[in-house]
């Protein structure tokens, strides 16, 4: 796993609702508005971009400073140049000049902020989605169990998001903040009188905000919540809609849907009665503060005691007041999100492996295949074990079954030989090494694992059977293919080898899926080979075809197969039957049938599968051959 470091500087974690290694199952939309623990970590993967920051920060600065500065420059153009026998001309063209320089500077510092801000929001989003990339491709496996893969998708996609949207606007921010202040101090020392009248009107925003604010956000909750409502509904709708047609549930689904998003829809139209009736509000404020401006200090012009230019000043200031005032508000509820979205993040960040390497463990360059488990009691929840005491061992070369019902603990076998989990007693042991003690990446590269359901990548054929060896050429990726079968139907496509596989394989039949996916473990050239119910998904023609492959290409190699269908595994060196997580049996298929056991009476009942015979006959069977 690529080295984290800023670890050692990350701020001490607090205690979050998580079980186990699982995140925490909060969605809210806002958080506090400041979490202090969120914004020391949010400012580590900003420490790469602070001279950037800073630049921004100060350009930020200089713009809003410029705002300030024109409304003066304009009341100086009118009290001072043009006033009648001031010689006004040459001021006038000196404040001309200083306005072009005011109006430019502000040009590039508004330029300069906009870019770089916008770079670095880009950088960041870039850093936070590589970094919980990376680190969701070591978590354990147990962690995957138990959370949802859409919790994860949020935090990567609109969780990200609405941090990059924090940062630009918290630039920002700052200019609004200084701007706010600095017309209240500008127009409180231009003319203290007209600048308190003026300012009168802030207390009623305020009082309008007050009541708006709780009111708005409740309504802001209710369209995401009906919003998920309704994009689950139609999740649901689009994955079963076999079903839904097959069962005719079109009319019923959709009434269903309809009300799931009526309800979005009315949550909508409030919340943006929400955001539109506060336009009108500071409008209006806008211009009772504007009013009160004309009228004194009008009245203070007529009686001189006002520059004229001072008023329109006023006038420049109150257009510009209310703008700050309304980013702030926004600014505020954007924090929230922030800090919520913050929360998530990091909250997945800083799951920790439950399997790691230890601090010196072996890389292994060779191994003899063999396998070992020594005594090994495993459960997925703890205090609930699915493997009880269990003890076999597998010679390098040898292919061994392990067959029955399920939930017996066959693939949780194969899941501790590739050490995805950790045995709660006992040891595993690959190539005489525990697989506690070698380094995952090196076990990793002498097994190879083929699963019931198989699953190809975005790319073309070729480099999805070269996916673990991407140097593999093109010869070795042919021969792979026609080792399992899958040459023929491969050139029989357009494209051959370079035929784009569409997402899930839609393009392929599931055999043919299949057949890529053991080619794939053929080029891994692994000494140890999973099968995990390989078959299972392939016509009786295919299966016989992989089998006729399999007998060679299993020649030198470790083999670990789990089978439901009886007929797949008499082939095999030896079978281990497995019931409750437990081993009932052990033998080849003749020593078995002849044992007259609980796999022979089974195999002479004629099931197909292990899965098709009801659970009351498998221990009314275990019973009477007095097996435990």
């Amino acid at each position: 796993m690529p080295t984290d470091t800023t670890a050692t500087s990350e701020p001490e974690r607090p205690p979050l609702a998580v079980v186990g290694s699982q995140i925490s199952q909060d969605e809210e939309l806002f958080g506090r508005v400041f979490d202090r623990w969120v914004v020391s970590r949010f400012l580590i993967y900003l420490r790469p971009y602070r001279r950037r920051i800073t630049v921004a920060i100060g350009a930020v600065l200089l713009f809003t400073l410029m705002q300030l500065a024109i409304p003066l420059v304009i009341r100086t153009v009118i009290d001072r140049a043009l006033v009648p026998g001031s010689g006004g001309r040459d001021l006038l063209f000196i404040l001309v000049i200083a306005f072009g320089v005011v109006i430019t500077v502000n040009y590039l510092a508004n330029h300069i902020q906009e870019s770089i801000i916008g770079r670095v929001a880009g950088h960041l989003l870039f850093d936070l989605r590589r970094a919980m990339y990376a680190h969701l491709q070591y978590v354990s496996l147990s962690f995957m169990d138990k959370t949802e893969v859409g919790r994860l998708m949020s935090r990567l996609q609109g969780d990200i998001n609405a941090l990059q949207e924090f940062l630009e606007s918290s630039i920002f921010a700052i200019g609004d903040f200084v701007l706010l202040i600095g017309i209240i101090i500008v127009l409180l020392s231009l003319d203290l009188r007209l600048g308190a009248m003026t300012l009168s009107v802030v207390p009623m925003l305020l009082l309008v905000r007050i009541i708006w604010l709780p009111m708005a956000r409740k309504a802001f909750l209710r369209t995401r919540e009906t919003s998920s409502a309704t994009n689950a509904a139609l999740a649901e709708s689009i994955h079963g809609v076999r079903v839904v047609q097959e069962l005719g549930r079109e009319e019923v689904n959709f009434a269903l849907f309809d009300e799931k998003a009526g309800d979005n829809l009315k949550a909508h139209l409030l919340a943006s009665k929400f955001t539109n009736v506060l336009i009108p509000v500071v409008d209006g404020l806008t211009g009772l503060a504007m009013a009160i401006i004309v009228i004194f200090g009008g009245g203070l012009v007529l009686d001189q005691a006002l520059d004229i230019g001072v008023m329109v000043a006023f006038l420049f200031y109150v257009q510009r007041f209310f703008d700050p005032i309304r980013s702030l508000t926004i600014q505020y509820s954007i924090m929230q999100r922030a800090m919520a979205a913050g929360q998530r993040i990091f909250e997945v960040l800083d799951v920790k492996a439950e399997v790691a390497d230890k601090p010196n463990a072996l890389a292994l360059d060779q191994i003899d295949g063999s396998i070992e488990f020594d005594h090994v009691t495993f459960g997925y929840v703890p205090g609930q074990p699915v493997l009880n005491d269990i003890s076999f061992q597998i010679a390098p070369g040898e292919t061994v079954a392990l067959v029955g019902p399920t939930g017996s603990g066959k693939t949780s076998i194969t899941a501790l030989a590739h050490r995805f989990y950790d045995v709660s007693e006992g040891a595993v042991r690959i190539g005489g090494h525990d697989v506690r003690d070698v380094t995952q990446s090196s076990l990793g590269r002498h097994i190879a694992m083929v699963l019931q359901e198989p699953f190809l990548f975005s790319g073309t054929i070729f480099e999805n059977i070269r996916y673990a060896h991407t140097n593999t050429s093109r010869d070795a990726v042919i021969a792979a293919a026609q080792a399992v079968g899958a040459h023929d139907f491969i050139m029989r496509l357009t494209a051959g080898y370079d035929t784009v596989i569409d997402q899930g394989g839609a393009n392929l039949s599931l055999g043919q899926r299949q057949l890529l996916t053991f080619a794939r473990a053929l080029v891994a050239n692994a000494q140890i080979l999973i099968l995990d119910e390989a078959t299972a998904s392939v016509d009786s023609y295919t299966e016989l075809e992989i089998q006729r492959a399999l007998a060679k290409l299993l020649q030198g190699r470790t083999a670990l197969v789990i089978a439901h269908r009886l007929a797949t595994i008499r082939g095999a060196d030896r079978i281990i039957v497995l019931q409750d997580g437990r081993i009932i049996e052990t033998g080849t298929h003749d020593t078995l049938m002849a044992s007259g056991g609980l796999y022979s009476r089974l195999y002479r009942m004629n099931y197909a599968s292990f899965d098709d015979i009801p659970e009351d006959q498998v221990r009314s069977l275990s019973d009477n051959t007095g097996q435990t």
